[in-house]
């Protein structure tokens, strides 16, 4: 069981780095990282809803992940970092049904966050996915 909880913390002190060195990225080069996902920014609004999305949502993920893995005694907060992580996959898949799956590196990057997402959910200390 401590195996699964030292896992547990590695995988979400990992996203945490992840979703921080995205967020940075997409501060320092924003119409790189925008190019790179396929979205086009436009005026003030435009770049405005970029950071929300791209900076202040991967900023949050990192925090939550970063918490939760100092948290151990409160799997809520993995459970909370995880579903976080897999409604990037979730919106990709709904996006799927209206106009056709990602391609390229951001299929990738939709593999990486479903296995990280599932694993987290898996590793919980109990073993359930809704024990308390």
């Amino acid at each position: 069981m401590r195996a699964r909880a030292r896992l547990r913390g590695y995988l979400l002190r990992l996203a945490a780095t992840a979703s921080s060195l995205a967020a940075l990225a997409a501060m320092l080069d924003p119409d790189r990282i925008a190019d790179a996902m396929g979205v086009f920014v436009f005026g003030v609004n435009g770049y405005s809803q970029f950071y929300a999305i791209y900076v202040g949502v991967r900023l949050a993920t990192a925090g939550l992940a970063l918490l939760a893995a100092r948290k151990g005694d409160l799997p809520i907060l993995g459970d909370l970092a995880a579903l976080l992580i897999l409604a990037q996959p979730l919106g990709r898949l709904v996006a799927a049904f209206a106009i056709g799956l990602p391609t390229g590196s951001l299929f990738v990057i939709c593999g990486i966050e479903l296995a990280v997402g599932l694993a987290l959910l898996l590793l919980r200390p109990q073993g359930r996915l809704l024990s308390s």
